[in-house]
């Protein structure tokens, strides 16, 4: 039972990472009503910049995920203005398409800058003993979890109670009303765009610190893409839900299915084994909208 325990709790804290990660992922769908193949590549930039600031220039973790933050704000603005912005008006496809060559660029960006070499920095990060009964939850996983609680909660708070969010929300719902009433919708974009990155800079570091950086932590973007399926591709707080359950469901499957197979692996296939199970009975995600279209 220890042991299931263990499993469950650095499953949550995998899972939060996760949602924060979609959280980005649903934003931009919401504006723009296309998926950013980028986002992925926004995390892997995260976790080298998590090296360069921890171990390179030796910041504690604290000044460190504010340098990040701010890259990525500088990177989610030009990325807006330089790329997505002169295709506003244009088919979804072409938004889409320009995500796929985002995500080239930053690939060949992290190979220029930092080889796209294996980085780990377990030892920089504060030590922080957390011991629930039996329980010993490490360091790394105790930080992802703190943090990423903590941007989680800081976003839905954003979403709900500011004049921002309320334009984010509107934007989302009815552009052309939203516009109607004063509302700049390139600046409801831009900060789309600026959330998107952050949140995934900000996953970016958190993963790092626990399994490590490499150029592969651009497939990170496969399991976001997974986790706002399963949630609902326009449900924040399903993006959170189902984060958790995936989270929670890869690392129970890492303690107790891999070891039984020759070569292991099923830990990464099985929370979509789950995503397709739930979404042939509802195809909409567990708090999506069910839109019904009649002929």
């Amino acid at each position: 039972m220890t042991f299931f325990l263990q499993l469950g709790i650095t499953g949550l804290a995998l899972g939060m990472v996760y949602a924060l990660i979609a959280i980005g992922f649903v934003i931009i769908l919401k504006c723009s009503e296309a998926f950013n193949i980028a986002q992925g590549h926004f995390v892997m930039i995260g976790g080298y910049l998590g090296y360069t600031f921890l171990v390179t220039f030796g910041l504690p973790i604290w000044a460190s995920l504010i340098a990040a933050i701010v890259v990525a704000i500088i990177m989610g603005l030009v990325i807006e203005r330089l790329a997505l912005r002169p295709l506003v008006g244009q088919p979804v496809l072409a938004v889409v398409m320009m995500t796929i060559a985002l995500s080239t660029v930053l690939d060949g960006v992290v190979t220029l800058v930092w080889g796209g070499e294996y980085k780990t920095y377990h030892g920089v990060l504060p030590t922080i003993n957390l011991q629930l009964g039996e329980l010993s939850i490490p360091s790394e996983t105790t930080i992802a979890m703190i943090v990423s609680v903590v941007a989680v909660a800081a976003l839905m708070l954003l979403f709900r109670y500011t004049k921002m969010g309320l334009a984010m929300r509107a934007t989302a719902d009815d552009e052309q009303v939203v516009q109607s009433v004063g509302v700049r919708v390139t600046s409801v974009y831009a900060l789309s765009w600026v959330i998107a990155a952050v949140v995934g800079v900000i996953g970016g570091i958190l993963l790092g610190g626990v399994s490590g950086v490499k150029i592969e932590m651009a497939q990170i973007g496969i399991k976001a893409f997974a986790v706002v399926l399963l949630g609902g591709v326009n449900s924040i707080g399903g993006a959170i839900v189902a984060g958790i359950i995936l989270g929670v469901l890869e690392n129970v499957a890492a303690g107790y299915l891999d070891p039984l197979l020759p070569g292991g692996g099923l830990a990464n296939v099985f929370p979509f084994i789950v995503m397709i199970a739930v979404l042939i009975v509802r195809p909409y995600g567990l708090f999506g909208l069910e839109r019904i279209e009649r002929i």
